[in-house]
Formats: C-alpha cells, structure tokens, sequence
C-alpha cells in the first residue's frame, strides 16, 4: 500500500476532523500525531528522519493511505517527492483562529520535557519539540507575529510548489463538496466530522498526563 494523500497544513488546521473524512471516504487508516501517540514504536524512523531527512516511508506508513498532521506534515517536501501520485491537501483556517487554537493546545504540551524521566515517552515529547517548537517556530512561540507570518509562508510555500492539478487548498469547514470533488468520490449523506476542539483537546492532554504520573508512580 502506498499513501494516496498526503496532508500538507500546519496541526490546529482540523487536520484530526480531516483524518476523520478521509478514513470515511475510504483513504484510511489516516496517519496523524494519534497515531504516534499509539505506535511508540514509530519512533525509531521518525527520529532516523530527523537526523537524516528521510527514513523508510513505506515501512513507517505500511497500511495506510493517508496522512495529516505532524510530524508528517514536516515532511511534505519529502512525502511528495517520495509518493508522486499521491494528492497533496493544504488544510487551512484564519490565521488569527488558528494561532489562538494552537497556543492554547499543542504549545502547552511541548513544556517541562527536562522534568520528564527518561524513557519512549519523553523520547516522543523531545522529538513534538524539536520538529514543531525548534524547526518550524525556531522556539518563538510567544511571538504572535512570527507566528502568523510563519503559517502564511508555509501556506505560500506549499501553493508555491505543488501544482495546481495535484493540491487542494481546504478549509474544513467547507465540508464534504471540495473534498469529494477532489478525490474524486461521491459526497457522503452524514455531516462532515467535526472533532478535536480545543476543549478536547486539552482533556486528551490532561489523561495523557495523568497516565504518564500515574506510571511513574508503578
């Protein structure tokens, strides 16, 4: 199996209500930060891809037919390259919706790695900071302006480099009709998927958390 779409926009674009529709419309498993969260084991070529710039994408994405998110997202000049039938969404939001989204969500969850014991776990925290805090923000997460500036260049980038035929610039709250038509599948009846507020998101957070305390504790 290879990935069929490739997922291009910055986390807080409702990439996990993207992951969603594309899995209903048959281009699932959707590949998404949820993922690594639940295949520590996943690790390994992350981190290989780091070093490197590159890792085993077909082994790392085997049984998927689609990604979104980080730390995929990263990658998307890689992930192009390396799949090039493979059609490229570029979701998208406001940029002043989506910096109030990702300050109070995934921000916050990049703190306080030097107090994490040492392990997969905080293996996985460094590597969220490195790719998302270090190498896309250069550690400026307070500064609104770079924040924004950042997010509009990525999208430029991206529009810049992916031809027109292959990519889709998406909103998701433009629900099922540009998406269909893109991938070229019949609209679903049900109501596109809406999931992961900033509410969820943050409870997530908070067992994730708790799980890692109480493991501690054991």
């Amino acid at each position: 199996m290879t990935l069929k779409v490739v997922g291009a926009g910055f986390g807080r674009t409702g990439t996990k209500s993207l992951k969603a529709a594309l899995e209903q419309l048959g281009f699932g498993p959707c590949y998404h930060m949820i993922e690594l969260h639940e295949n520590l084991d996943h690790m390994d070529y992350w981190q290989e891809a780091m070093k490197t710039g590159r890792t085993d994408w077909d082994v790392l994405f085997a049984g998927y037919e689609a990604c979104v998110d980080w730390p995929a997202t990263y990658y998307w000049r890689e992930l192009t390259a390396f799949y090039p039938d493979a059609k490229v969404l570029l979701s998208i939001r406001s940029a002043e919706s989506w910096l109030k989204s990702i300050q109070a969500t995934i921000f916050p969850t990049l703190q306080g790695v030097s107090d994490m014991p040492s392990g997969i776990l905080r293996d996985r925290r460094e590597m969220t900071y490195e790719i998302i805090a270090r190498r896309t923000f250069e550690e400026r997460l307070g500064d609104r302006d770079y924040l924004i500036a950042a997010f509009n260049r990525h999208i430029e980038d991206v529009q810049n480099e992916i031809s027109s035929d292959r990519l889709l610039t998406y909103d998701v709250a433009e629900g099922w009709g540009p998406l269909c038509e893109f991938l070229d599948v019949d609209i679903p009846e049900s109501a596109f998927p809406a999931t992961n507020t900033m509410a969820e998101f943050q409870e997530r957070a908070r067992e994730r958390e708790r799980a890692a305390a109480a493991a501690d504790r054991t």
